[in-house]
């Protein structure tokens, strides 16, 4: 007989037991890798039968998903208080496209923060402008002016906290209430915390974007992405990807429940060594400023503090004058951070980033530091020993100071 899991665990127990129904995984501890494109049915009756029923669990076609991606998006449902479901997506980056593509038609707005990451912005300003929709950007820290950008057209508003370059923290409880209030869909990308660290339903967000090849992956070698949403949203968003085409591969969907499991391990080790670092940061007279929500002073800490339980180790680090070249001296020196895309593995990261290139409305660098002061580096803190990262940093730190 199956045990009953209390429903008063604990996120990180949650994540150890989610997903895991027996018709998803029989007498095994994980859920089998189901590849399949065909669903057999018993006879001619049963086939036609199938027609008249559309629901996730029940089979129908690949296109529709299986076993192995059915147990990962109920896993990521439970982890996510007021969910009625989750989608999954072959990328991360097609999870907020399909999330805006579900809500909005031609003719209508959404706003959108203006911390958003590239690729959302990318997204907003170009597919969704050719499609006859209109987007504006503003500015996620005066929720004041907030309720003024909306208009009789706004039918959206795609939310970040924080920034997932520049770090700002909005306040997403109000800026969710405000748009719900005018009926707006409240969209987020919760990718930096994840549901572990936020809980975004529970906050007023009615739809929670995931790149699941970050923290649910934890190992760089899957690309993933997800979109949890409530009752009201969530048969729209089931409708719309399912119409489009959009699923993900078992065998990642395989990697990212595999993933899951350990993610609140892997999240609390990369926050208390990313934490450890970032004190010791701010206090080099090379770096002008770190921005990291998790430390006490850092831009947005009151507001992390307030509504989130957690977070993760990326953050940026702005450095007190110097020039470009001096930034990619600062990031080639370093021996134990590689040189890429994406963060949220076990693998240490650092990125020359270049903010102002993604900002309509906010200053960079960010109010309240000198504006000689702009040159950025992105830090994701992997799994390695922060003494032995921190040894690093200084070493480079010598060779941005001697160019």
């Amino acid at each position: 007989m199956a045990k009953q899991v209390p429903d008063s665990i604990t996120p990180a127990t949650r994540l150890v037991t989610a997903g895991r129904r027996a018709e998803w995984t029989g007498p095994v501890v994980n859920p089998p890798v189901v590849r399949a494109s065909t669903h057999l049915y018993e006879d001619s009756a049963a086939q036609q039968a199938g027609l008249r029923v559309n629901q996730d669990g029940v089979f129908h076609y690949g296109a529709r998903g299986g076993p192995t991606q059915w147990a990962l998006a109920d896993a990521l449902t439970e982890l996510e208080p007021g969910a009625a479901g989750t989608m999954l997506y072959p990328t991360g980056l097609a999870a907020p496209a399909m999330a805006l593509l579900s809500v909005l038609k031609a003719g209508d707005e959404v706003l959108v923060s203006d911390n958003s990451y590239d690729p959302s912005r990318t997204i907003a300003v170009h597919a969704l402008r050719d499609y006859g929709i209109t987007v504006r950007f503003f500015d996620p820290l005066d929720v004041a002016g907030f309720a003024s950008m909306i208009a009789e057209s706004s039918r959206a508003v795609l939310l970040e906290a924080p920034g997932s370059v520049s770090m700002e923290m909005c306040d997403i409880p109000a800026l969710a209430q405000t748009a719900k209030a005018r009926g707006l869909a409240v969209l987020m990308d919760n990718t930096w915390a994840g549901p572990t660290g936020f809980q975004a339903i529970r906050h007023g967000v009615d739809m929670s974007i995931l790149a699941l090849t970050k923290h649910v992956g934890g190992h760089s070698d899957l690309m993933l992405g997800s979109v949890t949403a409530n009752a009201e949203y969530y048969p729209r968003l089931r409708k719309r990807s399912l119409m489009l085409g959009q699923q993900a591969p078992p065998d990642d969907c395989a990697l990212a429940l595999r993933g899951l499991r350990t993610m609140a391990l892997r999240l609390e080790r990369s926050s208390a060594s990313a934490l450890t670092i970032a004190e010791w940061l701010q206090h080099r007279p090379e770096v002008a400023a770190v921005l990291f929500p998790m430390l006490p002073g850092s831009p947005g800490h009151d507001l992390w503090k307030r509504d989130f339980t957690g977070g993760c180790g990326l953050m940026t680090i702005i450095m007190q004058g110097g020039d470009l070249a001096a930034r990619d001296r600062l990031v080639d020196a370093l021996n134990l951070f590689g040189i890429g895309y994406s963060w949220g593995g076990f693998e240490s990261l650092a990125l020359g980033s270049h903010p102002e290139r993604d900002r309509d409305i906010l200053p960079w660098p960010p109010r309240g530091i000198d504006p000689d002061n702009r040159h950025a580096v992105r830090l994701w803190i992997g799994l390695e020993d922060p003494a032995d990262l921190i040894a690093d940093l200084d070493q480079a730190l010598a060779a941005w100071r001697q160019g």
